[in-house]
């Protein structure tokens, strides 16, 4: 009987050394620590197997219905931009399977990851505990509202896209707090798929905002707005 060759398994070793070199150093993420997270974070544990080898690829990953791991290049920006240090208490809205967690794990003091869909909760929960992170703390609400049990945080970070103003989120900023995230807009000069990552900072009591980048990331439930609104 004539033996059938079996597909070589996944590279992922080599997979996370190109994406980190050819996706994250190389669009002006400079962070070693960070870098450091995104090389030894074996990214395809959080994706449904299937997708599994493709866990390194430059796009978006949805991981349930609806639902997606952000492109790896706009997470490691928006975290960089973010400026997390190891004694920052950071809010995670919508980690999914908790990859972008696991990333702030290895930088902050303190994580809250806020996951509104019970599965997905479960999951990422069950995640971080494979890994050994102990310093994330998992937790189920709204995305919208935040976690105000555990405010004020010095970084926010919500991964997908947001159509509607997060006004509780950045009621939610420790003074000089620093939420990120992906802005997708919406009106006259701007097509319903263009996105613009932003910065927004809190500075002696007044909240400032910085246009980052471009980015299109998927839109994220819980922050839809109706087509005409613009901000």
């Amino acid at each position: 009987m004539t033996a059938v060759p079996q597909p070589a398994a996944p590279d992922f070793a080599a997979a996370r050394f190109n994406m980190v070199e050819n996706q994250i150093r190389a669009n002006k993420v400079r962070g070693e620590k960070l870098l450091d997270a995104f090389g030894r974070l074996p990214r395809e544990m959080f994706v449904p197997a299937p997708l599994a080898g493709i866990a390194y690829i430059d796009e978006d990953l949805e991981v349930a219905p609806g639902r997606f791991l952000m492109e790896p290049m706009v997470l490691a920006r928006l975290i960089e931009e973010a400026g997390v240090k190891e004694t920052d208490r950071v809010l995670d809205v919508a980690p999914a399977t908790g990859y972008s967690t696991a990333v702030l794990a290895a930088l902050a003091k303190d994580i809250i990851a806020l996951e509104s869909d019970p599965a997905m909760q479960k999951r990422c929960a069950e995640n971080l505990a494979r890994l050994g992170i102990g310093n994330a703390d998992v937790q189920w609400g709204a995305f919208a509202e935040g976690w105000p049990v555990k405010a004020p945080y010095d970084v926010i970070l919500v991964n997908g896209g947001i159509e509607a103003y997060p006004d509780n989120l950045i009621a939610q900023l420790a003074e000089g707090g620093r939420l990120v995230f992906v802005a997708r807009l919406f009106g006259p000069a701007h097509a319903a798929h263009k996105g613009e990552a932003r910065l927004y900072e809190k500075i002696r009591g007044h909240v400032s905002r910085r246009a980052l980048f471009d980015a299109n990331v998927r839109p994220l439930p819980g922050f839809r707005a109706a087509a005409q609104f613009v901000f």
